[in-house]
């Protein structure tokens, strides 16, 4: 597997955001992918659309349990008519304290995973409804139920059929979700090939046999911390990825994969001074071979090779955090 797609980053909705995605479709990128940072995830792709013909654009991530999967079905729907089809669902739990603290819901601390396959099969059901595959809505879950869908309120089908939905994922229950109920699999940024290969590829894969699917169904989705560039801006952005590793490794979810490679008691140290609000010390605590595992790091005319050599055989795409000001770009893609 060493067709890999390549996808960009848009970094929220601004001015730049139409020659932004200008660029990436001019520069040969596959996809253009909207996180859900300091911006909603949505926003930003109405402009994508509008400035794009071919380029597939998606949110990864929405967070999920801060909307109604009848919102997000309407949302989806809308923006793949808008799209002519390019559109694709990416959603993610997201973790307690941003759940309870920052959104304000309830997160089902106990049963994330089991809400988030709820959500996906519920928001398939409405666009089966809105496609004419099923004749009324009837949706009976543990956590959420549909069963009033009006004439006025259904959109009516679409040319291109409903889009696809990607989950994120990081551990064994929804990493199996992902290949038996979703269409794709959105890996986190703190990763390592490492970790895809022996974790996630054949999780996902035992998800998808589990419910009688294909594995090659299941898009695998890489967005690896890149350091590249010339030297100095390669010496910034190393800084920048150790700063990056040091706070996500703080996050007890994410220790699965520091557990894989012997860092757990890294982990563990990082995250007592995240509760210490010792933030500009935890950054020290990342060796260079924690960098080494976790990014991919090459001068631009190696880079491409690199990303083919690192996740060629275990990801189907891979994002990049693409810079239109930075010239390199449309080589790195050609050679991909």
């Amino acid at each position: 597997m060493t067709d890999l797609r390549i996808d960009a980053s848009v970094p929220g909705l601004d001015e730049q955001t139409a020659d932004l995605a200008e660029a990436a479709e001019a520069a040969g990128f596959d996809g253009i992918w909207a996180p859900e940072l300091d911006f909603d995830a949505f926003l930003p792709l109405p402009v994508v659309a509008e400035h794009t013909s071919d380029i597939e654009l998606g949110t990864r991530i929405a967070t999920a349990f801060a909307r109604s999967p009848m919102v997000l079905a309407l949302q989806g729907w809308d923006l793949q008519r808008y799209s002519d089809g390019r559109f694709v669902l990416g959603l993610g739990t997201q973790v307690k304290g941003h759940n309870e603290r920052r959104f304000s819901v309830d997160f089902e601390w106990k049963r994330p995973g089991p809400r988030l396959r709820e959500m996906v099969e519920s928001i398939k059901h409405i666009w089966d409804v809105f496609d004419g595959e099923a004749d009324e809505l009837d949706y009976d879950g543990e956590f959420y139920q549909f069963s009033l869908l009006p004439e006025a309120f259904n959109p009516g089908p679409l040319d291109s059929g409903p889009p696809e939905i990607w989950v994120a994922g990081v551990n064994e229950y929804n990493l199996k979700m992902a290949g038996g109920t979703a269409d794709g699999l959105c890996m986190h940024a703190f990763n390592t090939p490492e970790y895809t290969e022996e974790v996630i590829e054949p999780t996902v894969r035992a998800g998808a046999e589990q419910m009688n699917r294909p594995f090659e169904e299941v898009t695998l989705s890489a967005s690896p911390f890149v350091i590249t560039g010339d030297e100095s801006r390669r010496e910034a952005r190393r800084e920048e990825v150790r700063a990056r590793i040091a706070f996500y490794g703080s996050t007890r979810t994410y220790h699965d994969v520091l557990e894989l490679h012997g860092w757990e008691d890294v982990g563990m140290e990082l995250h007592e001074l995240s509760k210490e609000d010792k933030w500009g010390e935890m950054h020290g605590l990342v060796t260079d071979e924690m960098v080494e595992a976790f990014a991919i790091e090459a001068p631009p005319a190696e880079l491409g090779d690199e990303i083919r050599e690192t996740y060629g055989g275990v990801a189907d795409r891979v994002q990049l955090e693409f810079d239109p000001s930075e010239p390199f770009w449309e080589e790195v893609v050609a050679a991909l």
